[in-house]
């Protein structure tokens, strides 16, 4: 009998201890939190606190200021994952990085779906229909900030070259300077009345 029971104890013992090992790993694996893909939200942040202001309220404008900044925000998050999702899937699939950041990746993209449907609904809370045509006007304003942001690069970049060098740019090709004189001398006409065969006979 004691024989039966050694056996049996044993099963019990190391398949208890797995399951406990188990349990508790799958507790641990749950608690853990996925590293946030992207920084926090500010301007979310910054409108939402605009709009439970009360003493005194935000102003429309100011709070239609703080919506299309954050619509900014998001399309750039967008522009983002659009371009980070292929890199990282294939190196997910190469093994050269973990699954934690592809699952980050998943996380931020539905928490970005639902910021975008969010902003949408906000906008037609001002105005209805304006929530169609928020974001083309972000990534239109994002397009217009980075041209902006390119002169002033450019700018910039000819003034130092003109403190190094210790010349002045020309924006445009300069031209040959051309110096007008006096008009050429005509001969003075001949005045007289008297034509040529009259002066010759009076030569005779």
């Amino acid at each position: 009998m004691a024989s039966v029971l050694v056996p049996v104890l044993y099963m019990l013992i190391v398949f208890g201890g797995l399951g406990v090992f188990s349990y508790i790993y799958r507790r641990k694996a749950a608690s853990k939190r996925l590293p946030a893909y992207f920084p926090t939200h500010a301007e979310r942040n910054a409108y939402v606190s605009l709009l439970q202001k009360s003493d005194p309220p935000a102003s429309d404008p100011l709070l239609k200021s703080a919506l299309v900044r954050r619509a900014m925000a998001d399309v750039q998050r967008v522009l983002r994952l659009r371009e980070d999702k292929p890199a990282l899937q294939a190196l997910l699939q190469k093994g050269s990085i973990g699954d934690e950041l592809w699952q980050s990746l998943l996380a931020a993209e539905k928490e970005l779906e639902a910021e975008i449907v969010e902003v949408v609904s906000e906008a037609n809370s001002f105005v209805e229909g304006w929530g169609q045509v928020i974001f083309p006007t972000a990534n239109e304003m994002i397009a217009n900030e980075k041209m902006r942001s390119m002169y002033e690069t450019s700018e910039d970049a000819k003034r130092a070259l003109e403190l190094k060098y210790g010349m002045k740019a020309s924006s445009s090709p300069s031209l040959p300077q051309i110096t007008v004189g006096p008009a050429p001398s005509t001969p003075a006409k001949d005045t007289d009345p008297e034509s040529p065969s009259k002066k010759a006979k009076k030569r005779k």
